[in-house]
């Protein structure tokens, strides 16, 4: 196999998918532009479940690449049930994650079902997996077990704690990750005794540590795939992806400081340590909400802006050489962070970002998804997309994030919402692996497709 397999076309399977008959076979799954994206021509086959491995497969998807995801039969990826339900069932977040890839229904708890996955991987560039380390080496389709198949083949694995270490077989969700790598310690209120924790740590309402695996994972795939092509060889590679090293990957100088001057960074509540100033400040109710408290969150940590920003608040006698550089603000933050909660308790979160965008210092609201997504900016940019789910004659928008990072002549429009479970199932075997339809309609009666 060489480093880039050749463009395949793209056909989707008709969406009678009870019946036992073949599939009638259209072309309109995609448009003609995947051409000429980053990554046109390279095929991953996505064997994750959840979010981590099917975060890689979304970013490697938008770009160009051809994702290939196998899903159980009849369930399919759990994700696709949760949080909040469309009228179809479905989650509308698995129809934003699943973008653009093709949904192949596979059981590979039978063997033959195994063998299909065998046969699809060593067929493709990239296999994407985020089971616990083991699980597939115990089914036959470990790197051991293709890679003499295909030499090229690229292996992109997440999990909690890598595939080597005492930690290695442990389950690992994203939620103990972040505690583990320190993460979750300085997120929260701070004791004002001890300086840990005031209580449980504090949790971003996401997912955090199964997205940043996955932008690690993806990077990583990238960066495999460009080591391959330089190599006479074309000899593929393991990428091991532990969340627990990617939230490392996040904490800035966190163990450096503890090495050199043995401190230990504690949560610090809506701040920064040893940065200020930075931080939400409180600003005056919204007149059709007067009982809900309202917040601005100012970033003057440069030292001229510091010196803007002081004089917007009339508090000049706060500048100087005491606070000339962050280091002397920082000897001084509960005086600097006064001064402004006591100007921005009297204004209104408009009339602060009116003055401070006219100094320029960095100033933003605390938003809503619903300003999100009809702020002025996100709209300009095109940052948040409408993206069809359904049949020609029925169906609706599902709006979900663009393409990101923004590339020159590369679409940010997704070319498809997440599929139904199988919709793409005929269409790759026939096509990928040169199965006549009546070989797929037996393993269909057979179980071991959906």
């Amino acid at each position: 196999m060489t480093s880039i397999i050749s463009s395949r076309s793209l056909a989707c399977a008709s969406r009678s998918r009870r019946s036992l008959r073949p599939r009638v076979v259209t072309f309109a799954t995609v448009t003609d532009g995947t051409q000429n994206l980053p990554l046109s021509g390279i095929r991953v086959l996505e064997m994750g479940q959840l979010i981590a491995g099917p975060f890689a497969g979304q970013l490697l998807g938008q770009f160009g690449a051809e994702v290939i995801k196998v899903e159980p039969p009849r369930t399919g990826d759990p994700l696709r049930v949760w949080r909040e339900l469309d009228e179809d069932g479905t989650s509308p977040w698995f129809r934003s994650i699943a973008r653009n890839k093709k949904s192949v229904a596979i059981d590979m708890r039978k063997p033959e079902g195994r063998d299909l996955v065998k046969q699809l991987a060593i067929k493709s560039d990239v296999v994407i997996e985020n089971f616990k380390p083991g699980t597939l080496e115990r089914w036959g389709l470990g790197p051991a077990d293709l890679r003499p198949h295909n030499p090229s083949l690229i292996f992109t694995r997440v999990s909690g704690y890598g595939q080597t270490g005492p930690w290695a077989p442990r389950p690992g969700y994203a939620s103990v990750c972040e505690a583990e790598s320190g993460f979750r310690y300085i997120n929260g209120f701070p004791d004002s005794e001890s300086q840990g924790l005031a209580g449980p740590p504090v949790r971003p309402n996401i997912s955090l540590g199964d997205s940043i695996a996955g932008l690690h994972a993806a990077f990583g795939t990238v960066l495999a795939l460009l080591g391959r092509q330089r190599q006479s060889t074309h000899a593929g590679t393991t990428v091991d992806v532990s969340i627990v090293e990617s939230m490392l990957n996040l904490m800035e100088g966190i163990i450096p400081e503890y090495d050199r001057k043995g401190k230990t960074r504690g949560p610090s509540g809506s701040s920064v340590t040893g940065i200020v100033p930075t931080n939400a400040y409180p600003c005056l109710p919204d007149s059709s909400a007067p009982l809900i408290p309202t917040y601005i969150v100012i970033g003057a940590n440069g030292d001229s802006i510091y010196n803007r920003l002081m004089e917007v608040v009339k508090r000049p006698d706060l500048t100087g050489p005491k606070y000339e550089q962050n280091h002397h603000r920082v000897e001084r933050q509960i005086e600097i962070e006064e001064a402004i909660s006591n100007w921005t308790r009297q204004h209104t979160v408009d009339e602060v970002i009116e003055v401070m965008n006219k100094v320029g210092v960095p100033v933003g609201r605390v938003v809503t998804v619903k300003e999100v997504v009809e702020g002025e900016q996100i709209k300009a940019r095109g940052a948040v997309r409408d993206v069809w789910v359904g049949g020609e004659d029925k169906g609706w928008n599902v709006k979900m994030q663009g393409t990101f990072p923004v590339l020159d002549g590369v679409d940010p429009q997704p070319k498809w919402a997440g599929p139904d479970l199988g919709f793409h199932t005929d269409e790759v075997l026939m096509s990928n692996l040169g199965l006549s339809s009546d070989a797929v309609t037996k393993l269909r009666t057979e179980g071991v497709i959906g």
